[in-house]
């Protein structure tokens, strides 16, 4: 379970969620903190210039022949702006420390107050627990520092908002996470039913079982294009396994026939049954042809075999196409004639390329063959040579019965024709590609067929 898609991937999601939410959480509390300490500073520092003018403002007019301290009414002055107030300095009237509770002056930067700058500190004030942010204000009097007026805030303050502001993203937190939950739900059971589906069906495709059933797909995301590859791979699969049957069925039926000719004739000479020369010489010429037929299927399947893995050299030399064309022309030349068939050749280049002679005359000659194995008597076949474009072209043309366009590509696969071996057309299009060209038909039915080699000229 623990190792499933279908936990793996929310898991996967939900952390990446969690993960992200947890850093915005802690970027976002940290800011709160460093500007909520900056706005309180900042708040302290005016109530503190405001404060000490007013003190030095009160200070300079209030100074009569009884010499009274300036009146600050601090429990008014706190409550109204929710800070501590404190003195610290030179007491310059007499009874001024009954308005303000004082604090050591040591307590702070005197060489700063005396250059007449604000401070911002966090301080702990004698017989107390709390600390305390505060902002002190150099009071100057005739342009000498005598004190300075202390505004504070409890930091416990300021804790009640982060806290507070931690609650509230907690709750955030929490329901982001429940629609999160929801939506990898969601996208779980999208992305992992197909996924199901198709590991069902792989299994059946193991058991050879190919007419699984797909998820048919919603949409042309990755799944979509999975589901659609594995529906072509099956398909192919499907096909591949049908022609081995088929293949496995015509080398046994190619196989068995010539056997049980050579079986049944070699029984006869063995039991004297052909006694006479006449009968033993046919039956010796049958075991022959069978023999011979034996052979060259062996043959062909060991070639095909060796072109397929690419488990073969080619010899290349310089090779005049036009003498390798006539030659391959003239060796059906003669069944041709017996055949009353119209047999042509033309020849519209002469070409020297690079290339492996023997094997492109293996190719003339098998693509003739099975010209002479469709083309009833008294038809034609065409062999022609022309370069064009880079490339030259040898092409066989004849006047059987023509290919349906379903049956084009199947040709060229082994045991399909029902002349011969059928392995003729398979080895010529392997043997094309192995050197460097390809072997391309058009056929047009009741018309005849056109098989076409085409050679790079620079071979």
């Amino acid at each position: 379970m623990l190792r499933s898609l279908r936990f793996r991937l929310p898991a996967i999601f939900l952390l990446g969620v969690l993960v992200a939410a947890l850093v915005t959480a802690a970027v976002a509390v940290r800011f709160f903190q460093e500007d909520t300490r900056e706005r309180t500073l900042a708040e302290l520092r005016r109530q503190a210039q405001g404060l000490a003018e007013l003190y030095e403002l009160q200070a300079t007019t209030g100074i009569d022949e009884g010499r009274r301290a300036p009146r600050f009414a601090p429990p008014s002055l706190e409550e109204a702006t929710g800070s501590r107030l404190y003195y610290a300095g030179v007491e310059i009237f007499p009874g001024q420390s009954s308005g303000l509770e004082t604090l050591p002056l040591s307590l702070f930067d005197e060489a700063a107050l005396d250059e007449g700058r604000v401070q911002t500190l966090e301080l702990e004030p004698p017989g107390s627990e709390r600390t305390y942010l505060a902002a002190a204000h150099p009071i100057r009097l005739g342009g000498e520092t005598f004190g300075a007026i202390i505004v504070a805030k409890p930091r416990a303050e300021l804790q009640a908002r982060w806290m507070d502001l931690t609650k509230r993203l907690g709750l955030a937190f929490l329901a982001g996470l429940g629609i999160a939950l929801g939506l990898v739900w969601y996208l779980s059971r999208r992305i992992t039913k197909p996924v199901l589906a198709l590991s069902k069906a792989a299994d059946e495709v193991a058991a050879k079982r190919y007419g699984a059933e797909l998820p048919e797909p919603r949409s042309g995301d990755e799944i979509g294009q999975l589901t659609d590859r594995f529906r072509e791979m099956t398909e192919r699969l499907a096909e591949a396994e049908a022609y081995e049957r088929n293949f496995l069925v015509r080398v046994s039926h190619e196989l068995r026939t010539p056997l049980t000719a050579i079986r049944g004739h070699v029984a006869a000479l063995g039991e004297g049954v052909a006694d006479d020369p006449e009968a033993r010489a046919a039956s010796l010429d049958v075991i022959r042809a069978a023999t011979d037929r034996l052979a060259r299927l062996v043959g062909d399947l060991v070639e095909l075999a060796r072109l397929e893995a690419h488990s073969f050299t080619l010899d290349e030399q310089e090779v005049e196409l036009k003498r390798l064309v006539e030659q391959g022309y003239n060796s059906f030349a003669e069944e041709a004639r017996r055949r009353d068939i119209r047999y042509e050749l033309a020849l519209g280049a002469d070409p020297v390329v690079r290339t492996d002679g023997d094997r492109v005359l293996q190719i003339v000659s098998n693509l003739l063959a099975n010209a002479f194995s469709w083309t009833p008597d008294g038809g034609s076949i065409s062999l022609g040579l022309s370069q064009a474009n880079g490339s030259v072209s040898v092409a066989v043309t004849d006047s059987g019965p023509g290919i349906p366009p379903d049956d084009r590509d199947r040709v060229f696969r082994p045991f399909v024709s029902e002349n011969g071996t059928g392995l003729g057309l398979a080895i010529s299009r392997e043997l094309a590609q192995a050197l460097g060209g390809d072997l391309t038909l058009t056929s047009v039915v009741g018309r005849g067929s056109r098989f076409e080699l085409c050679l790079p000229s620079g071979r």
